[in-house]
């Protein structure tokens, strides 16, 4: 099998079975965000136990890029500190603006490598950023102590 057969198969396998999908509480911030150039959106709520990221649970609407992407985000970031979930944000931001010529670290990102191919096509690098940019949002807030009631981010 192809790498990138086999990165086609991870994204696949995350958008038919969405880790961690299904709104839960208890939550320190939700946040709604929209990419309006596709219709993708997802409203994504994290809980912070001390600095851990004790869980992020999300809806999410739009093709199979962004919810696969946003399953491999939880997977990657609950359970870590805030600080390491923000840092594997910016290297994945890294890696979707490397239009598909940075070589992604894999022990860190995991099943996040699937989607540096996606980095070649601008139009869908908004796409897998949808659910880390929530991430990213939902985290701040919730480590500022804002508000939980959602505002919609257009990215």
């Amino acid at each position: 099998m192809k790498i990138d057969e086999l990165y086609q198969e991870i994204i696949l396998d995350h958008y038919k079975a969405k880790h961690h999908s299904g709104l839960r509480k208890p939550y320190d911030a939700e946040v709604y965000h929209v990419n309006p150039v596709c219709g993708d959106e997802v409203r994504l709520r994290i809980f912070l136990d001390g600095d851990l990221v004790g869980d992020v649970s999300y809806e999410s609407a739009g093709c199979s890029i962004s919810q696969a992407s946003t399953s491999v985000m939880t997977d990657l970031v609950i359970g870590r500190t805030t600080s390491e979930g923000l840092a594997l944000y910016e290297e994945f931001l890294a890696v979707m603006q490397g239009r598909g010529e940075m070589v992604p670290d894999e022990e860190r990102l995991e099943d996040a490598v699937a989607f540096a191919g996606v980095a070649r096509f601008p139009a869908r690098v908004k796409c897998a950023l949808l659910g880390w940019s929530a991430f990213r949002d939902a985290a701040s807030r919730a480590i500022s102590g804002e508000s939980r009631k959602p505002e919609v981010e257009v990215q």
